[in-house]
């Protein structure tokens, strides 16, 4: 299923991260992990922000995807299913009379 994965890392312990160069290692990891069709970085509520759009395929994953941004980051972790254009019209049009 696709997901969005959003990370909301806290500013302390990413601001560590950034400084002890685990930032970078930790994003890199998870782009090869995830294998992401997009990933977007930005501030969201005034905190660093990625936005990753991933195939999740076995959803026992996500304690396993989630735990090293815990760690590392002290991030906020959301998960949420997404559709693409092509998925929307698939779904809409199983409900069309």
């Amino acid at each position: 299923m696709r997901m969005l994965l959003k990370v909301q890392m806290d500013t302390t312990a990413s601001n560590e991260a950034i400084k002890q160069g685990k930032l970078l290692q930790l994003m890199e990891s998870a782009m090869q992990e995830l294998k992401p069709e997009a990933a977007y970085f930005t501030v969201d509520n005034g905190c660093r922000t990625a936005f990753i759009f991933f195939d999740l395929a076995d959803p026992t994953q996500m304690p396993k995807i989630s735990q090293p941004f815990f760690m590392e980051i002290g991030a906020k972790i959301h998960y949420l299913p997404v559709m693409n254009p092509e998925d929307l019209r698939k779904g809409l049009s199983a409900i069309m009379p």
